[in-house]
């Protein structure tokens, strides 16, 4: 019986990256519905049916646990989800899943915010604030550093590929623009090179490019929506 796609709410940023490399890993069919962020479709009524926190991505998935649709929002909780529908990259024993939930969780809570802060006020942030850079930069350089030290001899972050090194590398390979100088993080480096080395992660990298540019976060009408609460 052949699998329905899966309906992704996808704009190419570092957490729509993570589910569209997930599903490219598992080889699951899907289709894209963009959420173009700088126009303000994630404060759409329908979207917020699906993704109340409005951010995405979310998914929708024909085939839920009890056959019926199921929609699932926030990143994490997507991967957690996909790892359990394919009993892929997602350990089947207990301890195994904890190590990948440690990390999973400190990419949720630290390492992709703490980031998406250090690129807003180095780059996006209408005026330089010094303290504010300085800050995000060096909290920046702190999680590359955890990261380089779990790393120190090993492929990947747990004991094989998993959800973890999804969820991160979307981020960490935009490490330039976060002031950071990968030769103080040699692991790192060489995990960031076997990601990207990967075909389906390359390919999930790729879905919808064009539309990265698209974006224009230093636009004023785009900043207002992207930074404020509400759309404009």
């Amino acid at each position: 019986m052949s699998q329905r796609p899966i309906e992704l709410h996808y704009w190419p940023t570092p957490n729509g990256w993570k589910i569209t490399i997930m599903l490219e890993e598992c080889g699951l069919p899907y289709t894209v519905i963009p959420v173009n962020i700088g126009k303000g479709d994630q404060f759409k009524p329908e979207f917020l049916k699906i993704a109340p926190n409005n951010r995405m991505p979310a998914i929708v998935d024909p085939d839920g646990p009890d056959g019926s649709p199921i929609s699932v929002f926030e990143s994490g909780a997507i991967l957690l989800y996909l790892g359990r529908k394919t009993g892929r990259f997602y350990p089947q024993d207990e301890r195994g899943r904890v190590a990948v939930e440690e990390w999973l969780m400190w990419q949720m809570a630290g390492f992709g915010p703490m980031l998406g802060q250090t690129h807003h006020f180095r780059i996006y942030a209408p005026e330089k604030i010094d303290y504010a850079i300085k800050r995000y930069t060096n909290e920046a350089n702190r999680l590359y550093g955890v990261l380089n030290r779990r790393l120190e001899g090993r492929d990947f972050i747990c004991d094989a590929v998993s959800i973890a090194d999804f969820a991160c590398i979307g981020w960490a390979k935009l490490w330039e623009r976060q002031g950071q100088d990968m030769e103080q993080f040699p692991h790192v480096k060489a995990w960031i090179d076997r990601m990207l080395a990967r075909p389906a992660v390359q390919k999930g990298l790729m879905v919808n490019k064009e539309d990265r540019n698209a974006t224009a976060p230093r636009d004023p009408a785009a900043q207002a929506i992207l930074f404020g609460q509400t759309a404009r």
